[in-house]
């Protein structure tokens, strides 16, 4: 699945996750394949950057996102979000308390990356 591909930003590799226009059940689907993709990788070494413009969630898809984050959590260093007002805001702060994550918010996904790689550096 293209929508969930890692891309390369200063030498570093991002797992982009693409669930721009997305609907509620694609958005379960997506999630699904990033859980099997960043789980693959090494604890602690997955730079995550998720495009949320214009996807749709239902309690389902947000449940669904919940879970990905607890599963995820081992494996991931840095995760960014774009598009993030596609997410009602009791949801988003329903994933970081379920999570016990972090999930940095940014307006372009220049602006993510350029976030991941320098913390990645640092």
């Amino acid at each position: 699945m293209d929508r969930v591909r890692f891309m390369t930003h200063q030498g570093k590799q991002i797992l982009f996750v693409d669930l721009s226009n997305c609907g509620a059940e694609e958005v379960i689907e997506l999630l699904t394949e990033v859980q099997r993709v960043v789980t693959a990788q090494f604890r602690n070494s997955v730079l995550t950057l998720s495009d949320l413009t214009g996807a749709q969630f239902s309690r389902a898809a947000v449940t669904r996102m919940k879970e990905v984050a607890v599963f995820d959590r081992p494996y991931v260093k840095r995760a960014a979000l774009v598009g993030a007002q596609s997410l009602p805001k009791v949801f988003y702060e329903a994933l970081k308390t379920f999570s016990q994550r972090e999930f940095r918010r940014f307006t372009t996904p220049e602006e993510a990356m350029d976030w991941l790689v320098s913390e990645e550096k640092a």
